[in-house]
């Protein structure tokens, strides 16, 4: 490969179509503030690089991004791309990942509003990630280690697997489809409502009003906290370790705890049939 080092741009599409070439310890800022210095570049390696400016990695097939840091003012840093690694890396830029396509991110630490919308096969972990609307319509997602935090996380998603995470989060999973979370905390209000096909194994739930008009829901060895009106209106089957505050409403299918709190069952506006029961 060709290589680029230890040199500073800030023109307009500075390197726009490079290929072939690796990047290392080079500055994207400067007075000119050119947008678009990486623009349709092709099996590229980014390295020990710092970003000061917007829409770098756009239009991007086959790249690295290592060892670097993109502040706020690279704003919307990776858009249509597809075919990228990121690795060891510092993002503080909103609206990064959008519309990409096979994306892999690991070891790296992610403050972006916005991030990942109408994206497809990516692969997180080992990552720390704060963001609201994370990962908007987006599908075929993993999460393997990974510590988030921010509201209205996964909405829309599609086939998604999350296994050995912490989220701290609200408004989790709304519309969500085909989900897997494995060995996960889940911290918010209002945890997957309007869900299909969601499946919580060994996880611990904490929040208010969890888990309403799902369909298909299923919970197996869970462990929920403060999780009061519970599952209304939701088809589950949940095998619940301990204690739940309350359950209301429950459409079809069963709940069984160790202890309820509370069971309600009033002004439904549909037949609920659920067997609760309490494990002897």
């Amino acid at each position: 490969m060709n290589k680029i080092e230890n040199l500073s741009f800030d023109e307009e599409r500075a390197l726009y179509n490079l290929k072939d070439t690796e990047v290392i310890n080079c500055n994207f800022a400067g007075e000119k503030d050119g947008e678009s210095v990486l623009k349709e570049a092709r099996n590229i390696v980014v390295k020990d690089c710092n970003f000061s400016l917007r829409y770098p990695l756009w239009h991007n097939k086959k790249f690295v991004l290592e060892n670097s840091k993109l502040d706020e003012l690279s704003r919307a840093p990776i858009w249509y791309s597809i075919d990228g690694y990121i690795k060891n890396s510092n993002i503080n830029s909103i609206k990064c990942l959008r519309e990409c396509k096979n994306i892999k991110i690991e070891d790296s630490n992610i403050i972006s509003q916005e991030f990942g919308w109408k994206c497809e096969d990516i692969i997180l972990s080992h990552s720390n990630i704060e963001s609201e609307y994370f990962m908007l319509d987006s599908k075929n997602v993993k999460l393997e280690s990974v510590n988030f935090k921010g509201k209205y996380s996964f909405q829309y998603i599609k086939n998604l697997d999350i296994s050995n995470c912490n989220l701290d989060t609200k408004d989790a999973f709304w519309h969500s489809e085909n989900i897997t979370v494995r060995n996960s905390t889940i911290k918010g209000e209002y945890l997957g409502w309007f869900s299909k096909n969601l499946t919580l194994i060994d996880c611990k739930i904490i929040g208010t009003q969890p888990l309403c008009y799902c369909e298909n829901l299923k919970l197996i060895n869970c462990v929920m906290e403060d999780t009061d009106l519970s599952f209304e209106y939701s088809s589950v089957e949940a095998d619940i370790k301990g204690y739940i505050k309350s359950v209301k409403n429950v459409k079809s299918g069963f709940v069984i705890a160790d202890e309820i709190g509370e069971i309600i069952n009033e002004d439904s506006i549909m037949p609920v049939e659920a067997e609760i029961k309490i494990r002897k």
